[in-house]
Formats: structure tokens, C-alpha cells, sequence
């Protein structure tokens, strides 16, 4: 079978490599790809764009395409699926109707409410007196955030009410473009964030292993909010029993209810977790997707041949497959980013070092370069995940951390601390 994956970060170099492992995948493209998937053998980049759906399904069409699996929710909210489908091809991602659990938080929010989800208390606005009067109303710390999609960017955890006032402004004053023009205003929730991703053929469910990111961009989680990174899976927090009591709580409802309002929703449903100090799991947020870095961790654990499952939910064939098989161990990336990032930042920097990383154990899934001839530049924020395995959570950081000085490019910065809420909290000495 040949494979099409939509996207260029690194969820989609880790979701080609995957891929690849399988015994039953011929080829997989990438549009439009990165540097990472332009090396990878048994990968070839196509030069069009996440939304350029007329080229994307007449390309699927005459190649014999058998699974498009899209990576980015951008597309998804676009209606990539509701395209392509309509074209006769077979696409793993739901549709436009089911993107919505990600590209309105406000539309997420109300599913939640009518489906008895456990969740933080909010209300969205669209006029910006409304949201500042309201505002004034509610307890320290808040959160605001930009309703639509705004790249994991558009959420402000405010610890004064100059900082809300000054999150809801900037909303509104077009920060984060239409994704901006109507905000959510939300209770503050304690406790550790879990990502649970499910893979789902809109019947029945199947989680993969429960991941835990780094979200801000300092040590020790502080400074502005990310894409990520870093990750670890299968993180500890998460055992057999509170996996159940969300599989139970959470996904299983979340998908009775779309299933109620007509929508047959057929792909990833992430659930972005708060475990509060008591244990309750409650949901921060839903993603329509493959999660970014989460899937650099937990894919390389999976032994179960990745297209045969895409394959049984596109087919709703979910129900009559085997349970899933995983390596043993744990996984964890370490994101090395762009100076200036989550702000601006270089792009075209040369990165060396890429063959002696992954000689030293690591796998470099590219997320921001590519390829200018023999040579591959920076060409995004979150540029490079280092992932490793390993028996052990101490292990596999150890491993990752000791790739990293192999690699060089200009203005190279990560975290020194990923896995610091499983582990003693110790740094990684300063490259």
C-alpha cells in the first residue's frame, strides 16, 4: 500500500517513520513535508500545501493512494476529509463537523456540558466590555484563551487581573488573528497535564499510551506557553485504573455525543488532561489530531503495525482488531528550538550533527527544516525532537540529553529538565 501524510512537522516525520515500519506499506508521500522526510527512506515530499485539496486528491487518485492520514488540525477545520472522501479516497482524520472539537473551544465546551464531561467552569465571549466585566467577577488565577486555532499559543494562565485584562485585549486587537474573535474565559485548574490520545472509528475506541508534555518554554515551566517541548511516555501518572475511569468518563462519552449530533467521527481524539491533586481526571482541552511532540514519544513504542490500525478505524472495523501491542519501556524528546521562539525567530540555519545524533541511539524527527539541497536548514520554531528509548524513564532521558550535543545549529536552545515531574529535579548541564 502506498500512504499519503498531509503536514510538515514533526508529528508527520514521526507518523512517515512509523509507517514505514510496516511489512504492508510500499511508499509514503509527505506534503509538504520537511528536511526529515526528505531523507527518510521510502518517503518522497510533495510540494503542496496542507489546503490545497484539488491537488492533494487528484495526486491521491492517479498514484493509487490506499490511507491519506492528516496531520495538522488546520486542514482538518479546513475540511480536507469532507474533500478527499467526496473525491473516493480514504482518509483518516475526521471531518469539518468533527474538527470542531478543536477549532472552537467554545463549541468543545458545550459538547462537554451536554455530555456530562468533567471540566472547568468557563464562558465565551465575543464583545470584549462583556469579557472584561466578567473578568472582574472571578478568581486568581484565570485562563484565557483565544477560541479558534492559534498553534497551542492562544492560552494565557493569569495570575493577576492585569495579566487577564491584558490576555482578553490582545485576543480581541487581532493577536491571534480570527482565532481571536471570540474568547473563553475558564477556571483555573491544579494538578498535572495528561495527554490521553484515542484512535477511533466513531464506534468504538482504542487509547494509546497516556504521554505528559512540556509546555512552556523554561526550565522548571516557566515563560510563555508552546507547541511543546518535550515528552515522555508512558508517563506513571496514568495507571490501569485511571485509564479506565477515562476511557470510561471522557473519550467513551465524547464520542456517544458527537455520534448523537450526527457526526461520525473517525480519527485521533485527544484529550488534553488536568489530574487534580485528588486524582479526578477533568479535560483542559480536545484535539481533532495526533498530538505534537506527544506523538514522538508514543509511536516509536508501538509495535502493532500503524496503517493496519488507521485502516480498521477508516473502515469502522475498530471493534474486531487485536489489542494493541507496545514495547516495553519509555520513550521521551527533548524539542531544540530556534532562538526567540515561541516569538520570532532565524529560519536557514544550518544543522549539523543529524548522522552522529542518531548514531549515538537517538531518533531526530524533524519538526521546523529543510532541505536546500544536500542540506538541511531551520525552517520553524520547534526545529528538531530528539527522541530515545529505553527500559527505563531514566534511561531514555539520559539517552536523548546525550544525543543532543552532537547536533549544532545557530542559536540552539531546549529545555535541560524534561521528565523533571517524574524524576528528581535535576538539570542537564548547559551545552
Amino acid at each position: 500500500m502506498k500512504v499519503l501524510v498531509v503536514g510538515n512537522g514533526g508529528r508527520e516525520h514521526a507518523l512517515a517513520w512509523s509507517l514505514l515500519q510496516s511489512a504492508t506499506v510500499q511508499q509514503v508521500f509527505c506534503t509538504p513535508g520537511n528536511g526529515g522526510t526528505a531523507t527518510l527512506a521510502g518517503c518522497k515530499n510533495l510540494p503542496f500545501a496542507v489546503t490545497d485539496f484539488g491537488n492533494i486528491a487528484t495526486f491521491a487518485q492517479t498514484e493509487g493512494i490506499g490511507l491519506v492520514v492528516v496531520g495538522p488540525e488546520v486542514p482538518l477545520a479546513a475540511g480536507i476529509t469532507n474533500s478527499l472522501q467526496a473525491a473516493g479516497l480514504t482518509v483518516f482524520g475526521p471531518t469539518q463537523e468533527g474538527a470542531l472539537i478543536e477549532s472552537s473551544k467554545a463549541w468543545a465546551k458545550a459538547l462537554m456540558q451536554e455530555a456530562g464531561i468533567p471540566t472547568a467552569r468557563a464562558a465565551a465571549f465575543e464583545n470584549r466590555q462583556e469579557a472584561i466585566a466578567y473578568l472582574s467577577l472571578q478568581a486568581l488565577p484565570i485562563v484565557i484563551k483565544a477560541d479558534g486555532l492559534a498553534a497551542g499559543k492562544g492560552v494565557t494562565v493569569a495570575q493577576t487581573m492585569d495579566e487577564a485584562q491584558a490576555a482578553v485585549n490582545a485576543a480581541f486587537d487581532g493577536e491571534f488573528g480570527e482565532a481571536g474573535n471570540r474568547v473563553l474565559i475558564e477556571e483555573f485548574l491544579q494538578g498535572q497535564e495528561v495527554s490521553v490520545l484515542a484512535v477511533t472509528d466513531g464506534l468504538t475506541l482504542r487509547p494509546l499510551l497516556p504521554a505528559q508534555d512540556h509546555k512552556q518554554i523554561g526550565d522548571g515551566d516557566q515563560g510563555a506557553n508552546t507547541g511543546g517541548m518535550g515528552a515522555y511516555a508512558p508517563t506513571p501518572i496514568v495507571g490501569d485504573r485511571l485509564m479506565a475511569r477515562i476511557v470510561a468518563e471522557v473519550l467513551e462519552p465524547t464520542i456517544a455525543c458527537l455520534r448523537d449530533r450526527g457526526i461520525d467521527y473517525r480519527g485521533v481524539l485527544y484529550a488534553g488532561l488536568m489530574i487534580t491533586p485528588a486524582g479526578e481526571p477533568k479535560v483542559v482541552e480536545f484535539n481533532c489530531r495526533f498530538g505534537d511532540p506527544e506523538t514522538q514519544v508514543v509511536l516509536p513504542l508501538l509495535e502493532t503495525p500503524l496503517d493496519q490500525l488507521l485502516l480498521a478505524c477508516t473502515h469502522q472495523r475498530l471493534a474486531e482488531f487485536p489489542d494493541l501491542q507496545w514495547k516495553r519501556g519509555a520513550s521521551a524528546c527533548v524539542v531544540l528550538a530556534a532562538p526567540g521562539y515561541p516569538g520570532h525567530y532565524p529560519k536557514g540555519a544550518p544543522i549539523t550533527g543529524l548522522a552522529a545524533a542518531a548514531a549515538a541511539g537517538a531518533i531526530v524527527f524533524h519538526a521546523g527544516t529543510r532541505l536546500d539541497e544536500a542540506q538541511v536548514l531551520t525552517d520553524g520554531g520547534r526545529v528538531l525532537g530528539v527522541t530515545a528509548i529505553d527500559q527505563t524513564f531514566e534511561g531514555a532521558i539520559a539517552q536523548a540529553y546525550a544525543a543532543i550535543p552532537a547536533i549544532h545549529f545557530d542559536g540552539m536552545y531546549y529545555r535541560r529538565d524534561i521528565g523533571h515531574r517524574i524524576l528528581p529535579t535535576r538539570l542537564q548541564p548547559k551545552p
